[in-house]
């Protein structure tokens, strides 16, 4: 399995799962401006590069914002990717809406930059999403950096998604700071938004989100408020049963016994407000059952264990 490096690692990752992790929302959206405003030259000389002709980029906004919410503006046809890097799958969600979609296709062919675009009010066509891939690549090369402020994205970014792919992917929640860049020319104006967790903002800029073994207790309640640290969280305990088939689980009757499987003490679950938090062994002390923390819950590994055959799972 995948697993955190350390104690406090850990302690991290089950705080985002649970609430989400972030920021005082003024050093986030500081951190998220100074970003910005570094791209945003590099971003119109890319694009202008690629256009051959000049385009008007600006800073529109930076706000707090969640994950999902990275399409919510957007409107019906607008073209959308998601880019990892090492400190998260999903380290920056970039969406582009149909007017500035129009003004990208319209000047990449030749169109007249004083002249009005027809507006796009159907599905994307394939040249208009590899349009919208190009300038996402731009956006995240300009947003990347370099030296230790780099975010490591994994670029090239993957292909624009559009349409109903791009309306029910499935965005991981979590808190988040959104930022949104104007494209325009004198006569039609389009936006681009970036959505990016505030984690993965924050991390290395002057170690505002390094967590040490010796801090942990500190950078915890920097994170949230006291109300939210006393806040009462219900824990529950699973254990799996067996493997059935449809069949045999509509045939099952009151009062009928189902034998756990052998590795099935091992294989208990801790969850919290519907997260599974830990992998815990099952147990018994004096009168009182009981549950052993093992490792924190690693999501990925499970998935796999699921495409297994049954009974073999990990041990």
């Amino acid at each position: 399995m995948t697993s955190p490096g350390s104690p406090a690692q850990a302690r991290s990752l089950i705080i985002e799962r649970l609430v989400g992790d972030s920021g005082e929302a003024d050093q986030v959206i500081e951190a998220g401006r100074a970003m910005a405003e570094r791209a945003v030259p590099l971003l119109q000389n890319g694009l202008s590069g690629e256009l051959r002709v000049p385009v008007i980029v600006d800073l529109k906004a930076v706000e707090v914002s969640r994950v999902p919410d990275a399409r919510s503006h957007a409107g019906d046809n607008f073209a959308m990717t998601v880019v990892g890097s090492p400190a998260s799958s999903d380290a920056m969600t970039l969406v582009i809406d149909a007017a500035a979609i129009a003004i990208m296709v319209s000047t990449l062919f030749g169109g007249d930059p004083d002249m009005p675009v027809s507006p796009i009010e159907r599905d994307l066509s394939p040249i208009e999403t590899d349009v919208s891939t190009m300038v996402f690549q731009q956006v995240a090369q300009a947003l990347n950096g370099s030296g230790p402020r780099s975010l490591d994205l994994r670029l090239p970014v993957p292909r624009a998604m559009s349409g109903t792919e791009a309306k029910r992917h499935v965005l991981r929640d979590g808190a988040a700071i959104r930022v949104v860049l104007g494209i325009s020319t004198p006569v039609d104006s389009g936006s681009i938004t970036v959505t990016m967790p505030q984690r993965v903002v924050l991390a290395g800029r002057d170690g505002t989100a390094s967590v040490s073994e010796a801090d942990h207790g500190t950078s915890w309640r920097a994170r949230f408020s006291e109300e939210v640290m006393r806040s009462a969280v219900a824990l529950e305990a699973t254990m799996p049963l067996t493997r059935l088939t449809l069949g045999d689980l509509a045939n099952l009757e009151v009062g009928q016994v189902i034998d756990f499987d052998e590795t099935a003490q091992s294989r208990a679950r801790l969850s919290a407000r519907g997260q599974t938090l830990f992998v815990c062994e099952f147990g018994k002390l004096g009168q009182n059952y009981t549950v052993r923390i093992k490792h924190p819950f690693d999501a990925g590994q499970d998935f796999i264990d699921g495409l297994m055959p049954a009974g073999a799972g990990r041990a």
